[in-house]
Order: structure tokens, then sequence, then C-alpha cells
């Protein structure tokens, strides 16, 4: 199936994103990274991702696995698990690439990818986000896109069980 085949050629192993990333950087793309959970995608996550595809020619997200969004977020998460969530975030036209991590942080997944832009959404300042030193270090940007009030996961999840 066309469809399937789009959304399977956009989830890699770091491995094979390292070779696609460096067939896109002799092209002159810029590569931006963000992560996150993404458990219910949502507005707010829609309208980050818009954003960072605007800084570059390629967004490259990292999504946490099943393992490390329960650590981070707790039981009963995440609401979706891993597959499902990398085929929605693949679905989107603007994502290039997705790669599930285990750790808590994408510290090492930035650091074998060295992104041009690093993106995270505004409820962190950028000395918090993981990898910003060492995307500062190399010349790389660090940014971060306006919070949209009113939408996320946890307060989904809170409004659905009322």
């Amino acid at each position: 199936m066309v469809f399937t085949d789009k959304i399977e050629s956009k989830l890699f192993h770091l491995n094979d994103l390292l070779k696609r990333i460096e067939f896109w950087r002799r092209l002159g793309d810029k590569i931006v990274f963000t992560n996150g959970c993404f458990d219910i995608l949502h507005q707010g996550h829609a309208r980050l991702l818009a954003s960072c595809s605007e800084m570059g020619e390629r967004l490259v997200i990292g999504l946490n696995s099943d393992t490390s969004v329960k650590r981070l977020k707790g039981e009963g998460r995440p609401v979706n698990d891993q597959q499902s969530r990398a085929v929605l975030l693949a679905a989107l036209q603007f994502t290039d690439a997705i790669v599930i991590f285990e750790e808590d942080t994408p510290e090492t997944l930035i650091h074998a990818i060295k992104p041009d832009i690093l993106v995270k959404g505004g409820d962190w300042k950028p000395e918090e986000i993981a990898g910003s030193s060492f995307v500062k270090s190399y010349g790389g940007q660090v940014k971060v896109v306006p919070y949209l009030n009113g939408f996320s996961t946890t307060g989904i999840i809170e409004r659905a069980n009322q």
C-alpha cells in the first residue's frame, strides 16, 4: 500500500537515520530536531512540529519509547504505544524522519545527529533543553517555540477522566 510505504519510509533505526542525514546534508539541507512523548497528538504538538518544519529543510523527531514515557509520566502512560505514536507523526506531511529512543532524554541521540537546529516547546528554557550546550558548541541553534496554553496530553487525560 502506498500510504503504508510512505509512513514506513519515515521510521528509522539510528544507524540508518545517520546515513539519511548525511545524504540530506550533501544536498545542503538544514536538519531540525525536536523530541517528545507525543502520547495523544493535539493542536499544541501540531503547531510545534509545523514551526519546526519552517526552520529548515528536514524535520527529525526523537520519540520517547514506551518504557521511557512510563518512567517520565508514570503508570498508565503512554496511552498510545510507540508504534501508534510513530505512525501518527509519520503521517504528518512535514515530518521527514522519526527515531525512537529508550533514554529519558535524547542527549545521546542529539550527539549522534548533530542537528543544525534543536527545538522544544515554550514550557522549556533554552538552557534546560537536553543537548542544548552541545548543539551550541558546534554553532548550531537552540530555539523555543511558544507554548500553546490549554493543550497538553496530561490535561486531555484529566478532562477525559472527569
